[in-house]
């Protein structure tokens, strides 16, 4: 893989590894029945919503099982992800993510002070993705994001394609189910999503040998609306508990063929705080190697974030200021190739005093 065993051990103590982690009680598993089976009763639509509602706005996590994937076709996708990631980095490199396009292979990332134990590869939604050229305010111009395509394992353009349809459909689901959690329409966050960012990033985490040291991925919190997580049996991911101290991890442990969901700091905005983004983190094996597939749903790169009107009135006024999706996504994209001085952009950088 490449990684620098010295580089990756984490250097700042408040991103090391914690001794607390809680694993008696889980995040929520909901079963998504009544949306994927016909003529579900209006009790159970009803119930489903509510435990949906109390899941984001208790832990920002919850799990989510007879969902309506294939999971053959999860299978497949894993086992050619695992054929990839097998590949010479040279080979790998072949399909390298540069400056013009954030698709393709990658490894080892920095979250502020931490080396990321793994290697990835991202692949958009739509190709091609439409994107302001830069992060600057009054810069109109637009380019366009095209995704790598390998020539090994055979076929896996196709899977991967094949696997995102599968996605985009949980992901309406799910984005309806919190929209009428919220009071809302069930159609209502659709307009944001016709010419929408999203991407799938295929991971691969190689056994570390030093696991007490290092992360797979550092503390952080998601920035769109919404991530929809196949894990293998490895596991590793660690949710951090609301409003507990810095040390209070949850390990998610392995859910057989069920997706890990996460709402992130769009709908945090969206729902003027009612649901928050959560840290999560991703602890390495000394062992075994993980596979892990993220799907981040994103909005479409004009779309203006900012509280919506039903959800804030004169006892709860909007709690954070508009910004354009797109040019939030590319100051993210830059900073990945260009050194920065300050944090970079968050949230809270818009959040009304």
């Amino acid at each position: 893989m490449g990684v620098d065993i010295d580089q990756a051990f984490v250097q700042d103590p408040q991103h090391r590894p914690g001794l607390s982690i809680t694993q008696a009680q889980g995040i929520p598993l909901i079963d998504l029945s009544p949306v994927t089976t016909t003529n579900p009763c209006p009790s159970s639509m009803d119930a489903l919503v509510k435990e949906i509602g109390s899941a984001c706005k208790e832990w920002g996590f919850f799990q989510v099982i007879n969902h309506g994937v294939s999971i053959s076709l999860r299978e497949k996708l894993q086992e050619a992800s695992k054929k990839f990631f097998a590949q010479s980095l040279e080979d790998k490199k072949k399909v390298s993510r540069d400056e013009t396009s954030p698709s393709g292979y990658h490894d080892t990332e920095h979250t502020k002070n931490v080396r990321d134990w793994k290697e990835v590869f991202d692949f958009l939604t739509k190709d091609p993705t439409l994107v302001p050229l830069t992060s600057h305010e009054y810069d109109d111009r637009l380019v366009q994001w095209t995704n790598k395509s390998p020539h090994y394992p055979p076929g896996f353009r196709d899977i991967i394609k094949e696997y995102i349809e599968e996605m985009e459909k949980l992901g309406r689901k799910l984005m309806e189910l919190i929209a009428m959690s919220l009071g809302l329409e069930a159609k209502r966050f659709e307009e944001f999503f016709k010419d929408q960012t999203s991407f799938i990033r295929l991971n691969h985490y190689p056994p570390c040998p030093y696991p007490h040291l290092a992360l797979g991925v550092g503390r952080h919190k998601d920035p769109g609306p919404l991530t929809i997580l196949a894990q293998d049996d490895v596991g590793g991911l660690e949710v951090k508990l609301k409003h507990k101290t810095d040390q209070e991890w949850v390990r998610v442990e392995p859910t057989p063929n069920a997706y890990i969901i996460n709402v992130g700091d769009i709908m945090q905005v969206w729902s003027n705080d009612a649901y928050e983004s959560v840290e999560h983190r991703v602890m390495v094996n000394s062992e075994k190697e993980r596979f892990s597939t993220p799907y981040f749903l994103f909005p479409a790169h004009d779309t203006e974030v900012k509280p919506l009107e039903e959800l804030t009135n004169e006892n709860n006024p909007p709690k954070y200021r508009p910004y354009k999706w797109g040019k939030f996504l590319i100051h993210r994209k830059d900073s990945n190739f260009q050194k920065q001085n300050v944090e970079n952009i968050q949230i809270h950088h818009f959040k009304i005093a």
